[in-house]
């Protein structure tokens, strides 16, 4: 018995101690229930399956320390999406304005959610299949929902890493593979490869070097060996970062979190020290307010808030489950919010100072060709020398000199203007040209590093930041995955690692065929948006609306020692569900007005286009957003019509070192009440009660999860709690 517990207080003192029929309980022996007159339900009593649930209780892994749990967030929320997804959007929906809304969404959608995941995840222990079962085992589905869309997600990031391996290895030899175009021999005669030269040498190499991408989804092309390689080197990181759970993977978080921070800094010095950094910045902190008026920028917004956190996968769910349940959660939370919120700032800051860069360089050599055409007009005297201003001198020509000049000659030769080809060569122009997802790592990255000095280094420092950020947010995935599977079916750590990511790489051949971008394209659009929408949705339901927001809230206090603001009352009950059906109202609408489709590069006009799925590949876009939805509707009706068993028939009292195993959760209200606190004695029920329908967690029930007497945590342990902490 506890030392600081009153029978033993009564022992050494002599003054009057007042105990409950709740304390007394709290301190007796073990009492199984399926040995004892409680077993109404007819359970064979399983002594393995009882040890192992108990060692599972007392021995779930835990964080070596809250830094190692802190990097395992950040390096989970921060990934790939903050780098190339969160500049692109910032400069597509008007620079500096886009970050209202953002930050909006951020805090009244993001940080709420994210709290709710954290919070749920370390009071309860348990991956996200055991939190839901828990909190509504009707919504079980979700748990299942997200562990099929995180293996989506898996599948298709990880080719990404494979491809930042593919560009690291390839960073290591001066000048830079991609500098220049290759030169082919046509016959005696040595000419420019004309994919190469109709487009850009950096596209060239990511689009026929790398890829060695088909004109369309519908031409395999067969295996791209190399990049079949970089998916295999990529899994077997993953799988080895995953394979001894978080006393690994936390290891590896040191790295994997701060390097991209180090080289993100490097490059923000590096890149405001070039010339038309400033461009670039200026560009990006230069407000277009009336876009902040658009419902689309709000959409959009919504969309990177909730995919930058990662809620519904259940990463953050697994995450939080190996802390202990005195854990600051709500520290954590706004924590890692704003980390990555600035990590995305700081991200846009490098983005924008090397687009400055390369638009002053694009813009230097459009200059330059457009003199030379100009020059040509002088000599064959289509133009007249009288159209030239004075000061204007062509070996030393300025953006500047080549607009005046340039105005001139168009208000001169209005009629015949565009037979003469020349192009406005504006800076403007170039900065707002957007580059989206791999084509801003891939090509324009790699296109202004080749004009860095040292280009190589800074090569490699950028696809090794890549790799981390994907290997950071890739534990965190597949954490989504491994966590709830183990602690449900208590399948062994080590095997089902292996497998998992050895099945996910022979299914992962599909994203390494020459058409394979165009299927990552697909599943990155279709394969999770819809599907985690709901899961979110649902999941704030069960917490607001079916467990109780006021229950809930009570039980964070008890949990972190002080009262949530109510302002997550309020959003958990109304603001964060409302929002959620808007974004999820709009994205479907989104899907019927904008029939999907893909940029395909067509080879022989050096070219993207823009083309529709067949109906094939439709097939597939429609199935992958049944299939990671499905659990939600089959685990409802199955356990709605008891097709399967959900725990509520049996009456289930277990205790062990003064902590309830499960839940009475077949007893009416009163008689839960009279029964463990036995208010009053003659009335104490029946050990065969009259039977009723699953209560849910919402049911006013005394017993409520809280930490035992002697301050260590149970995993989804309920205790018999004193009539003061009634809810």
């Amino acid at each position: 018995m506890p030392k600081n517990s009153k029978v033993t207080q009564r022992e050494h003192s002599s003054e009057h101690v007042t105990e409950s029929v709740a304390d007394l309980l709290a301190h007796q022996e073990p009492v199984d229930y399926k040995r004892s007159v409680l077993n109404v339900a007819g359970e064979s009593w399983d002594k393995q399956k009882e040890g192992d649930e108990e060692l599972d209780a007392e021995n779930r892994p835990a964080w070596n320390s809250k830094l190692q749990y802190i990097l395992a967030q950040i390096g989970y929320s921060v990934g790939l999406g903050n780098v190339w997804r969160f500049p692109y959007l910032c400069q597509k929906n008007g620079g500096g304005a886009y970050l209202v809304p953002y930050l909006v969404l951020l805090i009244i959608i993001g940080l709420p959610l994210f709290f709710l995941e954290l919070a749920v995840g370390q009071r309860i222990r348990r991956g996200s299949i055991g939190v839901w079962n828990y909190i509504c085992p009707r919504l079980g589905g979700i748990g299942y929902a997200s562990c099929l869309v995180c293996f989506f997600v898996g599948l298709y990031y990880n080719v990404i890493i494979g491809w930042s391996i593919f560009y690291f290895f390839k960073s290591f030899q001066y000048p830079l593979p991609w500098s220049e175009c290759p030169i082919v021999k046509n016959g005696s005669v040595a000419v420019v490869e004309t994919e190469c030269e109709r487009s850009s040498a950096t596209t060239y190499f990511w689009y026929r070097e790398t890829l060695d991408i088909s004109n369309s989804i519908s031409e395999s092309g067969g295996l791209n060996w190399r990049m079949t390689l970089c998916l295999l080197v990529a899994w077997s990181l993953v799988g080895l970062a995953m394979i001894k759970g978080i006393q690994s993977s936390g290891k590896v978080m040191y790295f994997s979190s701060l390097f991209p921070y180090l080289v993100l800094v490097c490059f923000l010095v590096r890149g405001l020290l070039l010339r038309g950094a400033v461009d670039g910045i200026m560009h990006m902190f230069t407000p277009k307010l009336d876009k902040m008026l658009d419902p689309q920028v709000w959409r959009e917004a919504a969309t990177q808030v909730f995919f930058a956190l990662g809620l519904g996968f259940g990463g953050v769910i697994a995450f939080s489950s190996y802390n202990k349940q005195d854990n600051n959660c709500h520290f954590d939370a706004t924590l890692v919010s704003f980390i990555n919120f600035f990590t995305s700032v700081l991200a846009t800051l490098v983005v924008f100072a090397v687009l400055g860069f390369k638009a002053n360089i694009m813009n230097e050599k459009c200059v330059v060709e457009n003199a030379e055409k100009i020059l040509g007009y002088l000599n064959t005297n289509v133009l007249s020398h009288d159209l030239i201003p004075p000061h204007v001198n062509f070996s030393h020509l300025t953006a500047k000199d080549y607009n005046e000049m340039y105005r001139v000659i168009m208000t001169v030769k209005e009629g015949h203007f565009k037979e003469l080809g020349l192009d406005a060569c504006l800076l403007e122009d170039e900065l707002n040209k957007s580059v989206q997802g791999t084509g801003l790592a891939f090509i324009a990255f790699t296109e202004a590093m080749t004009h860095f000095p040292a280009s190589p280094f800074w090569s490699v420092m950028f696809f090794l930041m890549l790799i981390n950020l994907g290997l950071g947010s890739m534990i965190g995935t597949m954490s989504g995955i491994t966590t709830p599977i183990i602690d449900t079916f208590k399948v062994r750590k080590e095997v089902f690692t292996v497998g998992c990511c050895i099945f996910a790489f022979v299914v992962g051949l599909i994203f390494v065929q020459r058409s394979g971008n165009y299927f990552v394209t697909m599943f990155d659009d279709y394969s999770a948006t819809l599907p985690l929408t709901v899961v979110v949705i649902l999941e704030n339901i069960a917490v607001a609306w079916i467990y109780g927001t006021k229950k809930f809230m009570q039980e964070l206090t008890e949990m972190l020692g002080f009262r949530p603001y109510q302002f997550y009352y309020y959003t958990w009950k109304y603001v964060s569900p409302i929002c959620m059906a808007v974004l999820m109202t709009a994205s479907i609408i989104q899907l019927g007005v904008s029939p999907p489709g893909y940029s395909a590069w067509i080879r022989e006009e050096a070219a993207e286009k823009f083309l529709f799925y067949p109906t094939w590949a439709m097939a597939i876009l429609i199935s992958l957003i049944i299939l990671a939805s499905l659990p939600l509707p089959l685990v409802f009706i199955l356990r709605q019509f008891h097709l399967v068993s959900d725990g509520s028939n049996a009456l289930s009292v277990t205790y062990k070192k003064g902590r309830m195993m499960k839940d009475i959760s077949n007893l009416e209200d009163n008689d839960e009440t009279r029964f463990i606190l036995s208010k009053v004695p003659s009335e104490t029920p029946s050990p065969m009660p009259t039977h009723r329908s699953y209560l849910g967690p919402g049911s006013n029930s005394p017993m409520e999860m809280s930490t035992a007497p002697n301050g260590r945590y149970g995993s989804g342990y309920l205790l018999a709690s004193t009539p003061e902490s009634e809810l």
